[in-house]
């Protein structure tokens, strides 16, 4: 590792070495759901977000833990916001993250109780609503995998909250207001690993988060608990599956797909196409855990009935990234930080607003009806 020696690193150095190979490592892929669909056709690709200045990741792409970045805006800790639906705070044993039941089961109750805003006008039938957001900042920083742990990750790209650090926190996270997606009530933080094309950044043009059901029946949808972290994905997956199924990038817009790079990996798209890589999360919660040992564990997909299995039986949203890069005739000399194409992965830590997430579930989700970034039919 090519770490700068100095006091600060010194520390996060010897704090990296006491932490297990494999909470380093990143993530286990979980196999998804035979069939599961993603956005609808009306993706919303073009959802503007609030023009930010796009920073400069540091650093040089590559699968090792990289020397620690710059943000492009501070990253302190932000002040204890608002308290989460739990009425004690969360407890952790062995990276399990414990609610409490019975805040947890009062929340609930409380939220069925909501009476679900009329559908008005003529929506497109799919659970989904969505957020529109631009790149916010880079660092080598992991707050779910490598918390606290300053430049201890290979580098990512974020959205949306402009705090998110080795320090963040889902307090932290809340306290701060400033997010690069369309709606001030989503203070949650988004990263994958930085792009590079020939060593030099290339940041997303556009980013869609969908929030979503692949579920046979989404009108059990509940919102997430404050503060739940997951990630998708293994960082360490340097080849594509067996199928040729896996963690592939494609083309969207006019003229789509023309060829392929030359080392095979990623499609040549049209002079009117960009590059887009989605990345879905599970929709089932344990209801139990706002977080376990390798991130993933508390969260499932949907079994074959197209339900929740009985070890995961809470329906929440299923999140997905829709990622728009501007490359188009040439698409030589891409990697990422993780490594290959097919090493992406990306991880959502939730600070919703409870009150605005807890309505955009219950009128679009729970409704199956389709609604825009204000939760709007």
């Amino acid at each position: 590792m090519n770490f700068r020696s100095t006091p600060r690193h010194r520390r996060s150095v010897t704090a990296l070495l006491l932490v297990s190979v494999a909470l380093a490592g990143g993530c286990k892929e979980t196999p998804g759901t035979p069939g599961a669909s993603g956005p609808s056709s009306d993706t919303g690709i073009g959802s503007p977000g609030p023009d930010a200045p796009t920073a400069t990741a540091p650093g040089d792409p590559s699968a090792t833990p990289s020397a620690p970045g710059t943000s492009a805006t501070p990253s302190a800790p932000g002040r204890p916001g608002t308290p989460a639906t739990s009425a004690v705070p969360p407890t952790a044993s062995g990276g399990w993250i414990t609610i409490d039941a019975a805040a947890q089961a009062a929340a609930t109750k409380a939220f069925f109780a909501r009476k679900p805003k009329p559908v008005t006008g003529n929506p497109v039938k799919v659970p989904e609503f969505n957020v529109g957001c631009t790149t916010s900042h880079h660092n080598s920083d992991d707050p779910i995998v490598l918390p606290k742990l300053v430049g201890g990750s290979h580098n990512h790209t974020f959205w949306g909250n402009r705090s998110t650090d080795a320090n963040s926190t889902a307090e932290s996270l809340r306290a701060s207001k400033a997010t690069t997606c369309n709606s001030p009530d989503d203070q949650s933080a988004y990263w994958v690993p930085t792009m590079y094309q020939n060593g030099k950044v290339v940041d997303p043009k556009e980013v869609t988060v969908y929030y979503g059901s692949r579920l046979k029946d989404p009108s059990r949808t509940q919102p997430f608990p404050f503060g739940l972290r997951m990630i998708t994905g293994n960082a360490k997956n340097q080849v594509d599956t067996p199928d040729k199924q896996g963690n592939h990038f494609w083309c969207a817009g006019i003229g789509g797909d023309i060829g392929r790079s030359a080392d095979k990996t990623f499609p040549v798209c049209a002079k009117t196409a960009n590059i887009v890589r989605q990345i879905t999360f599970p929709d089932c919660w344990d209801g139990k855990h706002l977080d376990s040992p390798d991130h993933k564990a508390h969260m499932a997909n949907g079994d074959h009935t197209g339900a929740c299995p009985k070890s995961h039986p809470v329906p929440v949203p299923s999140v997905s990234f829709v990622i728009s890069y501007p490359l188009s005739a040439n698409t030589d000399g891409i990697t990422l930080a993780s490594g290959t194409s097919f090493s992406m992965h990306a991880d959502f830590f939730n600070a919703w607003k409870d009150g605005a997430l807890a309505a955009r579930v219950r009128n679009c989700l729970d409704q199956g009806v389709k609604c825009n970034s204000a939760g709007n039919f």
